[in-house]
């Protein structure tokens, strides 16, 4: 078995830490982890993933290093990163839509390195103001304001894993983009903990009249998802057609075992489980713990009888 792989909200992440680290030689780790919302033994992570970055031949000035000895990081990139790049338009506004897409992960810098030099690249292809829309929330200007204003809201949020509606009270701490949706971070007064809410599925939000008191925030700021230490693991053995849960969900582990998946994750809610297991196909099944083993067969009875149900009364046949 080997460690959790890297995932597409990494990869995200360490394209924006580059940069940032190159502006910002002797950044203390601290401060790092705290900017783009992460531990600081995820921050050791990306560094040992930006210390693998290189181009062929792969000789020793082709790759970028790391000094990351003590409390302070410093990048140094490799002779490759220091030359002008020579790009077909195509290739060139391919680069620019993706960097534009890039400034709005957590912790980029808008007026940072690639920010200046995305600005260079659009001047250079004759594109003038060149812009990636993001998709925004209806709620998303709302939940930012609250934010700005240390202002608690009551909302009314839908819970896809439990497929269940909630109206709960929240201390809004932050607002990010990853992996293509929208994040709240907010202490919950309902579920007495911190708790990360997709925006889209903020029904309607208010503020409340009330304001508190912003905790710190360091190195432990969560990601997209932070597991608690008393939700389920289980053991999925998966269809190598089923790579997207690997690229997509917060693993613990992953392995490959005569030509199938083997994988330990967290998960939270049976519901999400079930409708995670139906995706993966018919091949996906529960290994450990005992008590889920059915779960995939279980989910896909019901299913199937939905459907019949639907079908003797002539309705539509759907789920």
């Amino acid at each position: 078995m080997t460690g959790r792989p890297i995932t597409e909200r990494d990869v995200e992440r360490i394209l924006v830490l580059i940069p940032w680290l190159a502006s910002h030689p002797g950044a203390a780790k601290s401060e790092v982890a705290a900017r783009f919302a992460i531990t600081g033994e995820q921050l050791e992570k990306d560094l040992r993933t930006v210390l693998m970055i290189g181009v062929p031949p792969y000789s020793p000035n082709e790759y970028i290093d790391v000094d990351d000895e003590g409390e302070t990081v410093t990048i140094r990139l490799g002779d490759y990163f220091r030359r002008p790049l020579r790009l077909t338009s195509p290739e060139g506004l391919a680069l620019l839509a993706a960097g534009r897409a890039l400034l709005a992960v957590q912790g980029s810098d808008r007026a940072g390195p690639l920010a200046t030099a995305l600005d260079k690249l659009e001047r250079a292809l004759g594109h003038p103001e060149v812009a990636v829309e993001v998709p925004r929330p209806r709620v998303l200007q709302d939940a930012q304001e609250a934010v700005a204003a240390h202002a608690r809201i009551e909302m009314v949020y839908w819970a896809a894993g439990r497929d269940d509606t909630t109206t709960r009270q929240v201390d809004p701490a932050a607002v990010f983009y990853a992996a293509g949706h929208w994040y709240l971070d907010a202490w919950c007064h309902r579920a007495q903990d911190d708790r990360l809410f997709r925006v889209d599925r903020i029904r309607s939000l208010r503020a409340t009249g009330e304001h508190f008191e912003p905790p710190p925030r360091g190195v432990d700021a969560p990601g997209v998802y932070k597991p608690r230490p008393d939700d389920p693991r289980v053991t999925l053995d998966l269809p190598a057609s089923a790579q997207w849960i690997v690229e997509q969900c917060p693993v613990d582990t992953v392995g490959e075992r005569d030509g199938r998946l083997r994988v330990t994750l967290t998960a939270s809610e049976i519901s999400w489980l079930e409708r995670l297991l139906l995706r993966a196909g018919p091949d996906a099944r529960v290994v450990d713990p005992a008590e889920l083993v059915g779960t995939a067969a279980v989910a896909a009875r019901r299913v199937l009888n939905r459907y019949r149900g639907a079908s003797r009364a002539g309705g539509p046949s759907r789920a």
